[in-house]
């Protein structure tokens, strides 16, 4: 039989290279966990081996190294979907397409490589110990990098605006049980709990007694498992319960995004949205389109909006993303928004996107990029924040335009919670790749942070309604051109995470990094 304990051996005689390629493969392989695919499974193969290497690093630089490759890996296949946007406008973009997502995958496998230097700095590898020793070191070191994932997870989730993209927790977007961990303790929570039972397996790798090897891995299954069943318990004690007197239209245009603005086919564009609303609608309520699915300035267009009212039902309103401008001339200010239209054809709300995309709706350090292609454009301007919008014979809704989504614990105003969030969104750049998939879970697990219902519309799909135990109560896949009604489910209860956001989740990780320190400097 193998001798497991000496793999680490095995892999210490194995070239720089030949152990880099591998943990690029690992690294890239582990994107199979993320959506569409969701083979969580893959991740009690890469995390394990992940560690077995790392723990075969001789210094700090090695280690760095170790982690950014992997990180390299796991980031350019995992944002290899955003090369789709680079070829709407092929001749101006393509050729930067591989240099732009190469450079954001180096950049964010750094955070990998971060957490493989704490793990190197914390725990250095101890040799010719005796195998007591040694079973703790890895033990303690799954410990200990479970907690730093996830705690780095959360800190590229905000610094230099955040990406929290492809989080290891929505590997469980079609395991609605294990989400309902993420109204506890947020999607970082439920990260953590991952690694910790996916990077068990390591731990034979340095265990020589199986029985106490796996025991300590069914001991780092348990939160998890208990999760599962909590969040079932959950799910089965749960009503199917909706709003009275709303029922929803959804419309999903599917205009391909190199049509979407050209100025011959913006009309039609809105006829057709109309001619898609008023479809045997005599139940609707209320009418949402997509992230500028009007695309055009309809503060400045009233004859536009007067149009649009066609769509809109007695007594309810057309939701739509839409331009809005402020000012003339060079102090114009542009803004990605929403707007909320009565029956009358009057502009009854609107919001401002807030978030923006950082060298997509807007380009950070300007001045510093000599390329004219990518700076000539002024782009959008932020918006005043996350809103609560009320209107009559409509619930509150919080509206989170695109991107806003992605953000966890940043969806609603701390004081004026909503009872139902609305995304809508255009992933027409995206093609039919894996970024409308992951888009969505992320939305997905919003509905259950907050325990509010989500609605979510997008030019050409994923468009969905999930409740706020995240399960998908309606959908219309992506690439197809149509509309679906659904009732709105209705709001729970603040859950743990919208009351007390990602404070629990840090105080766990910092715990558990800090005792298995504590314990390994005793020892």
């Amino acid at each position: 039989m193998t001798n497991l304990p000496a793999v680490l051996d095995r892999i210490d005689g194995t070239s720089i290279t030949l152990r880099g390629i591998i943990l690029f493969a690992l690294g890239a392989c582990t994107t199979l966990a993320m959506p569409p695919t969701a083979w969580w499974l893959i991740l009690w193969l890469s995390l394990p081996l992940f560690i077995i290497f790392l723990r075969t690093a001789r210094n700090w630089k090695e280690a760095i190294v170790f982690g950014w490759l992997f990180g390299f890996g796991f980031f350019s296949f995992g944002y290899a979907w955003m090369v789709n946007a680079f070829f709407v406008d092929r001749q101006t973009y393509a050729a930067l397409a591989i240099p732009a997502i190469g450079g954001l995958a180096a950049g964010f496998a750094l955070y990998i490589g971060l957490c493989a230097l704490a793990l190197q700095v914390i725990f250095p590898a101890r040799k010719n110990k005796t195998p007591r020793i040694q079973a703790w070191d890895m033990i303690s070191s799954i410990v200990f990098f479970s907690s730093m994932w996830a705690i780095i997870e959360w800190f590229r989730g905000w610094f230099l605006t955040g990406l929290p993209w492809n989080t290891i927790g929505s590997t469980w977007s079609n395991v609605t049980p294990v989400l309902q961990a993420a109204s506890l303790f947020g999607v970082f929570g439920l990260s953590l709990l991952t690694v910790l039972a996916a990077a068990s397996p390591a731990i034979l790798s340095r265990c020589s007694d199986r029985s106490l090897a796996f025991k300590a891995i069914a001991i780092f299954h348990l939160p998890l498992l208990a999760a599962t069943i909590w969040g079932e318990s959950r799910l089965e004690l749960s009503a199917d319960e909706f709003v009275e007197n709303i029922m929803l239209r959804l419309v999903q245009p599917s205009i391909a995004q190199e049509d979407k603005w050209r100025p011959a086919l913006r009309e039609q564009h809105l006829a057709d949205q109309v001619a898609l609303s008023i479809e045997s609608a005599q139940a609707v309520t209320h009418v949402l389109w997509a992230e500028t699915a009007a695309p055009f300035a309809l503060d400045r267009h009233p004859q536009i909006v007067s149009f649009l009212a066609r769509g809109v039902p007695r007594k309810g309103y057309l939701l739509t993303g839409a331009p809005r401008f402020e000012g003339r001339g060079y102090s114009q200010r542009a803004f990605n928004s929403l707007y909320a239209i009565s029956e009358e054809g009057v502009i009854e709300a609107t919001y401002d996107k807030s978030r923006l995309v950082p060298f997509g709706e807007y380009m950070p350090l300007k001045s510093l990029i000599p390329i004219p292609s990518l700076t000539s454009g002024t782009g959008w301007k932020e918006g005043m924040g996350v809103q609560t919008i009320n209107l009559p014979g409509l619930p509150s809704f919080s509206p989170l335009i695109c991107y806003e989504v992605i953000f966890p614990g940043a969806v609603t105003m701390p004081d004026k919670r909503p009872e139902w969030l609305f995304n809508l969104t255009n992933d027409a750049w995206f093609g039919l790749s894996n970024g409308p998939y992951q888009h969505l879970s992320s939305a997905q697990l919003r509905a259950v942070e907050e325990g509010l219902p989500l609605v979510r519309v997008a030019n050409t799909g994923i468009s969905a309604v999930f409740d706020p135990y995240g399960r998908v109560i309606a959908h219309l896949p992506l690439g197809q051109s149509g509309y679906i009604d659904s009732r709105l489910p209705a709001s729970l209860g603040p859950t743990m995470f919208s009351r007390l956001g990602h404070g629990p989740f840090l105080l766990i990780s910092l715990l558990l990094a800090g005792t298995v320190f504590f314990i390994s400097k005793k020892s």
